[in-house]
């Protein structure tokens, strides 16, 4: 039977829904701002990542249900929100090449999710793992693609943080990356752990984290200073 932490994903997916459309609300206000986008795609990819394990939970394990999660969280987990970080520090141009070459190794990922046979003597009624995949060397994708989300989302965000300490230009966006930063290595350490069968951390780290990239986003997106990010920063007038 399901363990009291097996609901924890259910709560994890109602914060997601209210923070996509904040999201959603803020691009629409800046439909130019792309890495807005990228950021409220990947917030849905991580409710949707959530409901397929709140799903497990409450229906049970069901081969439909895994595929989703496995797609929506191993391969698009953290993926969209480091795109967009890669979309605010980066060219247009760098960001479109990067975008595509991503949504290509996705793609060709999640077909291969989609065609593994399951082995069924490896499935646990309300439990979620890629050891049920005969395919074993399916797995292999998802670390290079999580490997991506640590560089450009931790990464970037670490970086905007030090920036922001150097310059001592906004104390409130420094501490806004350092929680996205800290919000988007906890899945990651959880995925680790479903790697080893535990799967529970996974639904703790979620929930944490994604609090702690809310609250980074807001604290950032309260703050009307300047960015200390070039391309972010309002282009002067020609003559």
């Amino acid at each position: 039977m399901p363990q009291a932490v097996h609901y924890v994903p259910i709560l994890t997916t109602l914060l997601a829904i209210p923070f996509t459309v904040i999201l959603y609300r803020h691009w629409r206000r800046k439909p130019s701002a792309l890495y807005l986008a990228w950021w409220m795609i990947g917030v849905a990819m991580y409710g949707v990542g959530t409901l397929t394990e709140s799903l497990t939970t409450l229906l049970g394990w069901q081969e439909s249900i895994f595929r989703a999660w496995y797609i929506s969280g191993a391969l698009l987990g953290g993926a969209p929100l480091a795109q967009g970080t890669i979309y605010l520090l980066f060219s247009r141009k760098t960001a479109h090449r990067t975008t595509a070459a991503l949504l290509t190794l996705i793609a060709v990922a999640s077909v291969c999710v989609m065609l593994t046979p399951i082995d069924y003597t490896a499935v646990e009624p309300h439990r979620l793992s890629g050891r049920v995949m005969s395919w074993q060397w399916v797995r292999a994708f998802s670390p290079f693609i999580n490997l991506y989300a640590v560089i450009f989302l931790v990464g970037g965000a670490a970086w905007s943080a030090w920036k922001y300490a150097r310059e001592r230009a906004a104390p409130w966006r420094m501490w806004g990356n350092v929680g996205i930063a800290v919000g988007a290595i906890l899945p990651g350490i959880g995925g680790t752990f479903t790697r080893m069968g535990h799967v529970e951390v996974l639904y703790v780290t979620e929930i944490v984290g994604l609090l702690f990239i809310w609250a980074g986003y807001h604290a950032i997106a309260g703050d009307r200073r300047p960015s200390v990010h070039a391309n972010q920063q309002p282009r002067k007038a020609t003559r």
